[in-house]
C-alpha cells in the first residue's frame, strides 16, 4: 500500500463537527449488514464529497476501520477536497485491470482510515462499472473494512450512480437547502430504488446562511461546473417547489 498525507483533513467548526458526529452515530445504528454506503447528490455543488470525506474521517477517528472510495470516474473532486497530492494509480486503473487493489489503496494519517482516489479520469466509465472487477473490488473491500464509503457523481447528470448503487447496501442523499426542486429529489430517490439501493438517510446541507463560508472553500462550482457544463436551470424560482 502507498502512504498519502491529506493536507485538508481537519476537524470542522463545532456545530458542523457535531452534525457529522450525529450522522456517524446514526449510521452505527443501521446494523451489521450495512457496510457499503454511497454518498450521492442530485446535482453538483451540494457538498456530497465534503460530507463523504468527513463521515469517513470521523469513523476512522473513533477506531472503526473505514475506506473512502472515489467512484467519480469522470471528474474526481476528492483530491481537491482533501488536498491530496497523489500521482499513483487509482480507482479507474484498478477497474481497467492495470493495477491491483493493494496498489491503489493508500494509507493516510488516520490509523483506521484508508482511501482509494481516482487519479485517471475516464470519459465514459460505463464499461468499467459493468465489469466483474467492480463487483470483486466491492466484495473485497467489504471483507477488509467495517465501512466502505463511496463518493459518487451526481445522479441527475450521469447514470453511473445507479450502477454503483446496485452494489451498495444503501445511500446517503445530500441535498443543498433551497437549491433544487422537490421533483428532482423525488427523481433521484426513484432512480436509487430502481437500482435496488435504499435511502439510509438524507443530509440537508447549507441550511443556514453562509454559503461563502467553510463549505465553499472545499467544494464549489469550479470543480463540477467546468466539466459537466450544466446550466443553472435548477437555481430558479421553482427551487423550493
Amino acid at each position: 500500500m502507498n502512504e498519502l498525507n491529506l493536507d485538508n483533513l481537519q476537524e470542522l467548526p463545532y456545530s458542523m463537527e457535531e452534525a457529522i458526529n450525529r450522522l456517524r452515530i446514526n449510521i452505527g445504528f443501521l446494523g451489521s449488514e450495512v457496510r457499503k454506503i454511497m454518498v450521492i447528490s442530485s446535482v453538483p455543488d451540494e457538498g456530497k464529497s465534503f460530507v463523504a470525506a468527513h463521515i469517513w474521517r470521523q469513523m476512522a477517528n473513533v477506531g472503526t476501520p473505514a475506506v473512502l472510495l472515489d467512484m467519480d470516474l469522470r471528474k474526481s473532486v476528492l483530491k481537491e477536497t482533501l488536498g491530496a497530492n497523489v500521482k499513483g494509480k487509482g480507482t479507474s486503473d484498478f477497474l481497467a485491470g492495470s493495477a491491483e487493489l493493494d496498489e491503489v489503496i493508500c494509507k493516510t494519517q488516520l490509523e483506521d482510515g484508508d482511501i482509494i482516489l481516482n487519479t485517471s479520469n475516464v470519459m465514459n466509465p460505463s464499461f468499467l462499472l459493468d465489469s466483474s472487477r467492480f463487483e470483486n473490488m466491492m466484495t473485497e473491500l467489504e471483507k477488509r473494512y467495517r465501512y466502505v464509503f463511496e463518493d459518487t457523481p451526481p445522479l441527475d447528470l450521469v447514470s453511473d450512480g445507479e450502477r454503483i448503487g446496485s452494489q451498495c447496501d444503501g445511500a446517503i442523499l445530500v441535498i443543498r437547502s433551497g437549491m433544487i426542486p422537490a421533483r428532482m429529489v423525488r427523481d433521484t430517490v426513484a432512480k436509487l430504488e430502481r437500482a435496488g439501493c435504499r435511502i439510509l438517510g438524507v443530509v440537508l446541507n447549507r441550511a443556514a446562511s453562509g454559503a461563502n463560508g467553510y463549505y465553499r472553500r472545499y467544494y464549489g462550482k469550479k470543480y463540477y461546473g467546468k466539466y459537466y457544463g450544466r446550466k443553472s436551470g435548477y437555481y430558479g424560482k421553482d427551487a423550493k417547489k
